[in-house]
């Protein structure tokens, strides 16, 4: 996987949270949301999170089941990313 890309989406994720932690704390396959997760991101968060990804990459992530699954760890949302801008291509 792309380790500068995951570091990328690990920044967004902590800016358009707004979060205090180190972008490079947070581990490729951990639990972004629930009260479990170190992070305990929310409903709000993901929107956030989503309208990030759409300003900055031009992907939309629709509602849906997918799109939680995506948002569920940093390695799976760089690989739809990925996925995406293969598709692009």
């Amino acid at each position: 996987m792309n380790t500068a890309l995951i570091l990328e989406l690990k920044t967004l994720i902590v800016e358009a949270c707004d979060k205090d932690c180190d972008p490079a704390s947070i581990t490729d396959d951990e639990l972004l949301f629930g009260p479990e997760a170190p992070l305990q991101l929310d409903s709000l968060d993901a929107l956030q999170v989503s309208m990030a990804i759409k300003k900055k990459y031009g992907l939309r992530l629709p509602d849906s089941k997918e799109t939680r699954r995506i948002l569920s760890s940093v390695g799976n949302l760089a690989e739809h990313l990925a996925a995406w801008r293969a598709s692009q291509a």
